[in-house]
């Protein structure tokens, strides 16, 4: 009786995603930014109202909400838009661009991205990365759904500022000489001392429940949709699922924009602020931009 009842509910399941379906789900995206605030606050030279409104940039750019329209093969995840405050704080962490529309494919592993950066559209073709994903039993319930834990290793996008971390001080007798040289010639840059790292660990949950083999921005390649991802200070949370939603969406990739692949974009991004940081530089010594370093 037990084997029936699961076999009735495995065809109802199949049945259910097969005729047509579309489903949506909401994300809401919050990233650490505590490490960063600690060493801001050890800064004599940025006043409390220049810290407040740094932490007001740095919550706009860290906390967001995401709507992923998913089918069998395929989603669109894009930013939920929201009206600008008046009177916004006169500090920006933009970083040079904004986001449009990733289109992902896990039928042709292949996704596209458009992206308007310093001006420019940019769509970025390219494959759907692999993740070597490690099961490892543990389970835990998120909203309605039973979901089972993953974990796997991420190569960083060196353009991937949610990564942010701090500088971990050099030791030795002449690293402070040359530190103590160069604090002496600056005032507020205090993002010379932010790095990208290489790789991070990623953990995700996902639930067989929801047989789609989606998740979140680029991550996929699960037995189930995936609920909630940890990489590095980030956790991207599901919200909300509605199956078989009304409000139906074309699930179809932007096209307009210069078509490059994602290390082509990284580059443009790379070389551009390292332009923008010798302008800056050229005023005064320690500039003022943007300092990325490769760990």
């Amino acid at each position: 009786m037990k084997t029936n009842f699961s076999l009735l509910l495995s065809l109802f399941t199949f049945f259910t995603f097969a005729q047509g379906f579309q489903g949506m789900a909401v994300y809401e995206s919050k990233t650490s930014t505590a490490d960063i605030k600690a060493r801001m606050e050890g800064n004599k030279e940025i006043s409390p109202d220049m810290l407040k409104m740094i932490e007001e940039n740095m919550k706009k750019m860290f906390e967001k909400k995401f709507i992923m329209h998913f089918d069998l093969a395929a989603s669109i995840y894009k930013e939920e838009e929201k009206l600008e405050a008046p009177g916004g704080s006169g500090v920006n962490f933009s970083m040079g661009g904004s986001n449009g529309t990733l289109y992902k494919n896990v039928k042709d592993k292949q996704y596209i991205e458009d992206k308007e950066t310093f001006g420019k559209e940019f769509l970025i073709v390219d494959s759907l990365p692999s993740y070597n994903w490690k099961m490892t039993g543990e389970s835990r319930q998120i909203g309605n759904y039973m979901c089972f834990k993953a974990s796997a290793t991420k190569k960083v996008d060196k353009t991937d500022f949610k990564n942010f971390r701090m500088r971990e001080p050099k030791s030795d007798d002449n690293a402070k000489k040359e530190t103590d040289s160069l604090n002496s010639n600056k005032k507020t840059n205090f993002m010379e001392d932010i790095e990208i790292p290489d790789e991070i660990e990623i953990t995700a949950w996902y639930a067989p429940e929801i047989p789609i083999n989606q998740g979140p921005g680029q991550y996929w390649g699960l037995p189930g949709l995936i609920l909630e991802v940890s990489e590095g200070k980030t956790t991207i949370l599901c919200s909300k699922i509605v199956m078989n939603t009304s409000d139906r969406k074309k699930i179809e990739p932007a096209t307009k924009g210069k078509q490059v692949t994602q290390a082509e974009y990284s580059d443009i991004v790379v070389k551009k602020m390292e332009e923008m940081q010798k302008m800056r530089g050229s005023g005064r010594r320690g500039g003022g931009g943007f300092h990325i370093r490769a760990n």
